[in-house]
């Protein structure tokens, strides 16, 4: 057996078309999938920190009830329920409560079960799809027209009956990394529901904080309004016995109304904090049955977590989220290269077709075909090549946004440490002020009685416990608060829940 071919002493090239059938074979074989693989961004050093200062090891302590010092635990895990070392029932419940009613927070498990099923509905195209099909007719063939039975009949019945089977081959992983899209966008879901409940929870317990802050501020003016009615009616006496002049009586008048002027704004805040409470936990105005919250109901957690920041960017929700955004538009850049090669289908049917039901199978009344097909796209004025590289795009895009979302939780933490340390400090401040104003009211006060100060001492020192005694019950607030905002930073011990699965624990 001779040859044509002529040797040159070089391996012969393989023609184009084998070189596609063969990879296309190999590809089928090996399972690959073109695209890059997804690698998950490396966590921030440990030594990194969360400022560019040494933290302390605990907050500055005040001399007041709500005063004590706050200890930074290195290290230390968050809590799933962490708003229950603030030790209110009434918090306790009104989050329980929310949890289970908060439309937002259904609407969020709603979204993630959609996604969870695209995900699976995805996997169907891995596999050959079946269909089973029947169809029956009644027919009559034109006189000119070549009879459709070998009877010749005119008039029939037909009856069809016939099995397709067709399989698409994911020769180059397409389908795979399509499926790896919405898996990640599925977790991206997942993430964004653990974001809503902690959001949710953060809300409740702050604006909790808030109307305990609005209740001291209440009370403090009604406080200083019953001092002031006090006064005044002192200084009536003495006017009456011509101690006083009338000036000093109706100054009093004025300052006693312009207290009581402040209480309807406050009232009305308080108010429109108890809507937003029942809004958070997924009730009407009109259905007020949860817990008034006011400072003593609540307690101050001592001992406060700081997670290393490698474990940070585990815990985060927001920042896991934007990772699993990444992971999608990874696996749709090798969803578009693809797309550029050549696309392989195979399929086939059997079946039977007869006049009569019952001999739909019988010998002769049966038929079957098979077959496979390539189309490999040869021009499309670039569509495919341009949606590749936007593919590539949007990957830089979620690269940059999950590196912003990273920065800014650290933003978010060391705001928080920062924000706890000087509240430690202005709420000792605070303290000191607050009792060196309470002793000058008094002081003044009785200095009126007995006639050695004016009176106008009495109108500032007033003024002056009211603003002092406001702000010692803001900072007192701050602190409940901005703890709380901690607890959000670190990400809010969903791993720790009895209902997430222990594979997803940072």
């Amino acid at each position: 057996m001779t040859s044509s071919s002529v040797s040159t002493g070089q391996p012969l090239r393989r023609r184009p078309v084998a070189s596609v059938l063969a990879l296309a074979v190999s590809c089928l074989l090996s399972a690959c999938a073109v695209g890059p693989d997804f690698k998950r961004p490396a966590a921030p050093a440990d030594g990194a920190g969360f400022s560019s200062s040494a933290l302390p090891a605990a907050t500055r302590a005040a001399n007041t009830e709500f005063g004590t010092a706050q200890q930074f635990v290195q290290g230390l895990d968050v809590s799933a329920r962490w708003w229950t070392q603030f030790h209110s029932p009434a918090l306790d419940a009104l989050i329980d409560d929310a949890l289970k009613s908060n439309p937002d927070l259904a609407a969020a498990q709603a979204a993630l079960r959609v996604a969870q099923e695209n995900a699976s509905a995805q996997e169907g195209f891995l596999y050959p799809n079946a269909q089973l099909g029947y169809s029956g007719s009644r027919q009559k063939n034109g006189a000119t027209v070549a009879p459709t039975l070998t009877s010749g009949v005119p008039v029939f019945n037909l009856h069809t009956a016939q099995l397709s089977v067709g399989f698409v081959p994911d020769v180059f992983g397409g389908n795979h990394r399509q499926l790896e899209t919405l898996q990640a966008q599925a977790e991206a879901q997942r993430y964004q529901t653990e974001a809503t409940y902690l959001t949710l929870i953060s809300n409740l317990v702050v604006t909790a904080v808030q109307e305990a802050a609005l209740r001291g501020q209440l009370q403090a003016t009604r406080d200083v309004i019953v001092i002031q009615r006090k006064q005044l009616d002192l200084l009536t006496r003495q006017n009456a016995l011509g101690a006083v002049a009338t000036a000093d009586v109706l100054a009093q008048e004025s300052q006693l109304a312009q207290t009581e002027a402040t209480l309807p704004p406050l009232e009305k805040q308080l108010e429109l904090l108890r809507h937003a409470l029942l809004a958070l936990s997924g009730h009407l105005p009109s259905e007020d049955h949860a817990g008034h919250f006011d400072l003593q109901g609540l307690t101050l957690p001592q001992q406060l977590p700081v997670s290393l920041p490698s474990r940070l960017v585990e815990q985060r929700p927001d920042v896991r989220a934007a990772e699993a955004q990444l992971h999608a538009a990874s696996a749709q850049i090798g969803v578009a290269f693809a797309n550029r090669l050549p696309q392989f289908s195979i399929m086939g049917s059997a079946g039977g077709a007869s006049t009569i039901l019952g001999d739909l199978f019988s010998s002769g009344n049966t038929f079957w075909t098979i077959g496979a097909s390539v189309a490999q796209p040869v021009f499309d004025a670039g569509t495919l090549k341009h949606r590749q590289r936007a593919a590539e795009a949007a990957y830089d895009q979620a690269a940059q946004q999950y590196r912003s979302t990273v920065i800014s939780a650290f933003q978010n933490v060391a705001d928080a440490l920062t924000a706890l340390q000087r509240d430690a400090d202005t709420l000792e401040a605070a303290s000191r002020a607050d009792k060196a104003a309470a002793t000058s009211l008094e002081v003044a006060r009785k200095g009126v009685e007995i006639g050695s100060f004016a009176y106008v001492s009495v109108l500032t020192a007033e003024q002056n416990y009211l603003q002092v005694h406001t702000a010692l019950v803001q900072a007192q607030a701050s602190r409940f608060s901005d703890t709380a905002g901690l607890f959000q930073a670190l990400g809010g011990g969903w791993w720790n829940r009895q209902d997430v699965a222990s594979s997803a624990n940072p």
